[in-house]
């Protein structure tokens, strides 16, 4: 069928001066100014408005949730739960960003998630569980909430134009922008947020001890926080690895980093551990994995079945032991090589006044003082304010008490309404607020006995005043005020420690080493960087050793299984780490990259390496100006497992060569100006500090330098005998005219 043409007269789309103007216009602008414009407002918001947590130790989702809950009466004792779909709905007049996200907000704030050791909603329904991965929360329609009893001292006298009110984001209701807390919330319960380039993680503290800790600082500032505030309470329970130098940074600091164990017990007839509390930050599927991916790896043996037994009464990890294994022996290399036992970091970044700022604990209580003290403040005006007014009209209908009947007779005499005012004020001597209040008074209560009664409270109200008037000249009573109120949270919602101390003092030099098999192995490092450690079964099934293109094998060792490697780099670092971190391969792979596994800088490369079990001997190095160091290996030897060691040795020359001796020997040293020596290594003394710069063995002629150094182990070749220097410390003697090196031989 054909088609009709269209009749439709085809309009030419009309030119936008505005658009054609601007097009294909490209404008340069610094990348700095762009930055300023677009990313920096984002950056801002995300700083102050949405990630770190304010003095009050709220967030703004969390505030704005809290509020929604209270406003709508869910803080009455005698209210039925609400649905969380309602809430979650109800919140988003304050805070648009999604009904997901402010139900999740709303899960980390319940009881039943237990991710706070005081939960501020109270909660019916499946919320999850804090130390579950997979066992996540039902729909908000299924679930029901309502305030905490707690929460009383989040919103007390706010009101009373404690803290401020904006509006909200559609200008339709106000909302507070801090909450007036009784008590130190900031460090009550944990709080996590990461902005853009900066993050907090403020761990939680018992109830009580932050409030016994707030008092002692308001009466002594110079009060010893350690001694009130023992150590941070997790809600998980478990155990901290009590360490007073940590502690005490981190209170002073804000950063640092907290051990955290878990607690188990031992069930001997079912040959059975169990896991009963695991540290905050990890979960029970993450140490379930973990522990079965080392039981395939062969690190653990011990173990026949690990599985979650969690109910309602609580988390339960259940861990079959296989017969004859020694249960506290197993949960030590446990807590070594898993998540339960795990580190909290701190960081006590918090929003003060818009501003971040790290504060330790001494700054954080004196800044929440500062702020409670405001509080107290603004309460006590709007009180005396409110008494003022009141007094004011009671003063007013105390002069009608005179003569009820002549304030009867104005009423009624007065012909229009709007007279009746003035003349009251004109009749009794009173202001306009005054002769509002006394018209406004119901005629059954224009009698004696209801005017005496209300005129009673006269005293009493100028007696209150004079008390409020007290308190804002007054810093101290103020502080009182402020003391007061944390006894009674203390009285009201103090409750024992979940987290316990562990003060053993020797945790960390538990001897690790009888867990590591022992059995001999061989060493192939390339001048690359690559590295094999191949058993001798291995090899000897091997053919040929597989290597990069143009790589070739530097240094080989047959060592232990035990033992420890040092890799010396070309940028004066060392690198230290344990033959049985690395897994044993083949000949016919390439190998682990050094530089890479290790996590080596930029540009950085391997020198040598050196392998070691008991750290004897001596490291010697050799610099083209021709001294050389004497380090003993010992000085390579830390007592914790740093991996990293800086100023492994001097940078002020160029290194030539590193040897490693055992004990003492011969060396010899060549120029570049066909000049050498020969000296036995206990002539030059020992330097504990690696970066030293050693003593000078060979001074090379003017523009020669030192190219060569070697170990001579067979000092009676008579070729070299007769160049054989001993016991001449003067350096300058040393060096000897040889032959042409061709005519040496070395055995």
């Amino acid at each position: 069928m054909q088609r009709k043409k269209s009749t439709e007269k085809k309009i030419a789309p009309k030119k936008c001066s505005a658009y054609i103007e601007g097009a294909g216009v490209v404008i340069d602008e610094p990348i700095s100014d762009t930055l300023k414009k677009n990313y920096m407002p984002y950056a801002m918001s995300v700083i102050i408005s949405r990630a770190l947590p304010e003095i009050d130790g709220f967030k703004p989702s969390h505030r704005k949730l809290l509020y929604t809950m209270y406003k709508n009466g869910l803080l009455n004792p005698d209210r039925e739960r609400s649905k969380s779909a309602n809430i979650v709905g109800a919140t988003m007049k304050l805070n648009p960003h999604g009904d997901q996200s402010i139900y999740d907000t709303m899960v980390r704030l319940t009881r039943g998630n237990e991710s706070l050791l005081h939960p501020y909603i109270d909660s019916k329904g499946s919320f999850g569980k804090a130390y579950s991965r997979d066992m996540r929360c039902a729909a908000p329609r299924y679930t029901e909430a309502k305030l905490a009893p707690i929460c009383k001292e989040l919103f007390k006298d706010i009101d009373k134009e404690t803290v401020d009110f904006v509006p909200n984001y559609d200008n339709t209701m106000l909302e507070p922008t801090l909450l007036p807390a009784t008590f130190p919330t900031i460090l009550v319960n944990s709080n996590v947020g990461i902005a853009v380039s900066m993050a907090s993680n403020v761990c939680p503290f018992n109830l009580q001890e932050v409030c016994e800790t707030c008092i002692s600082l308001m009466k002594n500032p110079g009060h010893d926080i350690l001694s009130t505030l023992k150590a941070p309470d997790f809600p998980g329970g478990g155990f901290i690895l009590y360490d007073e130098n940590e502690l005490r940074k981190i209170y002073d600091t804000g950063r640092g980093s907290i051990k955290v164990r878990s607690k188990y017990s031992y069930d001997k007839s079912a040959n059975c551990i169990e896991v009963t509390e695991i540290p905050y930050t990890t979960t029970v599927e993450a140490i379930i994995e973990k522990i079965a991916d080392l039981i395939k790896q062969s690190k653990i043996r011990e173990i026949s079945y690990i599985r979650d037994e969690t109910d309602i009464d609580g988390l339960k990890i259940a861990i079959d032991l296989k017969r004859g294994t020694d249960p506290d022996k197993l949960m030590q290399k446990l807590f070594r090589l898993t998540p339960l036992q795990d580190n909290y970091s701190c960081n006590f970044n918090i929003l003060i006044a818009g501003t971040p700022r790290v504060m330790g604990i001494r700054e954080i209580l004196t800044e929440w003082t500062a702020f409670r003290t405001e509080c107290i403040e603004r309460r006590t005006y709007f009180d005396l304010n409110k008494k003022k007014e009141k007094l004011h009209l009671l003063e007013g209908l105390s002069k009608i008490l005179l003569d009820i009947d002549k304030a009867v007779k104005i009423i009624r005499e007065t012909e229009f309404e709007e007279d009746v005012i003035p003349n009251l004020m004109t009749g009794f001597g009173i202001d306009e607020i005054q002769a509002e209040y006394v018209a406004e008074i119901k005629l059954r209560n224009i009698n004696r006995q209801y005017i005496l009664k209300r005129i009673e409270e006269i005293e009493q109200l100028r007696t209150d005043i004079a008390e409020m008037e007290e308190i804002l000249r007054d810093k101290s009573k103020v502080r009182a005020i402020i003391i007061k109120e944390l006894k009674e949270v203390i009285k009201n919602y103090k409750q024992p420690r979940k987290t316990m101390l562990c003060y053993q003092t020797d945790y960390e030099s538990e001897d690790t080493e009888e867990d590591i098999p022992d059995y001999p192995v061989n060493i192939f490092i390339t001048k690359s960087g690559y590295f094999k450690k191949i058993t001798p079964q291995s090899l000897r099934m091997s053919s040929e050793q597989k290597l990069k293109e143009g790589d070739y094998i530097s240094q080989t060792f047959d060592t232990s299984n035990k033992s420890e490697i040092i890799f010396i780099t070309d940028k004066y670092q060392a690198y230290k780490t344990k033959l049985s971190t690395f897994d044993c391969t083949k000949a016919s792979v390439m190998g682990d990259y050094i530089p890479a596994k290790l996590g080596f800088d930029d540009d950085e490369n391997l020198v040598t390496a050196i392998i070691t079990s008991d750290y004897s001997g001596y490291v010697l190095f050799v610099y083209e100006n021709g001294k050389i160091t004497k380090v003993p290996l010992k000085s390579y030897e830390t007592k914790t497992n740093r991996k990293k060691l800086a100023n492994a040795y001097s940078n002020k020359s160029l290194l030539v060569k590193i040897l490693f001796i055992p004990e003492d020997t011969d060396i010899l040293l060549r120029t570049d100006g066909n000049r050498a020596v020969l000296c036995n290594t206990s002539l030059i003394t020992p330097k504990s500090t690696r970066d030293s710069i050693g003593i000078q063995v060979i001074t090379p002629k003017t523009k020669h330098i030192v190219n060569s150094a070697e170990i001579i182990n067979n000092t009676e070749n008579p070729t070299l005998e007769k160049y054989r220097v001993n016991n001449i410390p003067a350096v300058g003697l040393l060096a000897k005219k040889l032959p042409d090196s061709n005519q040496l031989s070395f055995d």
